[in-house]
């Protein structure tokens, strides 16, 4: 009889620390997909205020997003372990590079209705599992100077380098606080 309250209690113990390190190892997971996320995301806005703040007509920020966005985004995904990446995706892009998978579109759809709803904020982070990885995805919403380039009313400097760099441009003609698109960070199942 104390043999198996014995085994019964060690058994109990160790459902009990399985848990608990379950559910630390999610929570460091999340944890590390958002800084991800705050890594791309604060980069390049930092990097996007400094061109507006030397040029506040716009043409410096898009001469930086085409020449740089790409390689800043590459360049963070070399410094992240190899079952991690970091990208950006819209459901209207500019940069082919940047086209959303079948996955993207369906929560960017389900995340665009809910914050037109007022269901959600810009601040979510939607958490996705698929057979390969984990996703998490952070709304970008336009900004005042986000219009600049991707606003209804672009200047026809600024619109003659989106028409020469991205012949299959569709990122314009957003509104302030519209849904622009996520910033995507995937950690592969291990």
């Amino acid at each position: 009889m104390k043999l198996q309250l014995f085994i019964a209690s060690l058994l109990c113990t160790a459902g009990i620390h399985a848990s608990q390190s379950h559910g630390t190892q999610a929570l460091s997971e999340t944890q590390e997909g958002i800084k991800y996320i705050k890594m791309l995301g604060g980069t390049l806005k930092t990097q996007l205020k400094a061109q507006l703040q030397v040029d506040q007509s716009g043409l410096s920020a898009i001469g930086f997003c085409t020449a740089k966005a790409q390689l800043i985004t590459e360049e963070i995904n070399t410094q992240l372990p190899d079952y991690a990446k970091v990208r950006r995706t819209s459901l209207r892009t500019r940069n082919s590079m940047n086209k959303p998978d079948t996955k993207d579109v369906e929560i960017m759809k389900e995340i665009e209705e809910s914050i037109k709803h007022k269901t959600a904020t810009a601040m979510i982070i939607r958490k996705v599992n698929t057979k390969e990885a984990t996703r998490y995805y952070k709304p970008l919403i336009a900004e005042a100077a986000c219009l600049k380039c991707h606003g209804e009313n672009i200047s026809p400097e600024i619109q003659a380098v989106i028409q020469e760099s991205y012949p299959d441009e569709n990122a314009s003609h957003y509104t302030l606080g519209s849904f622009r698109g996520v910033i995507v960070s995937e950690i592969k199942k291990r």
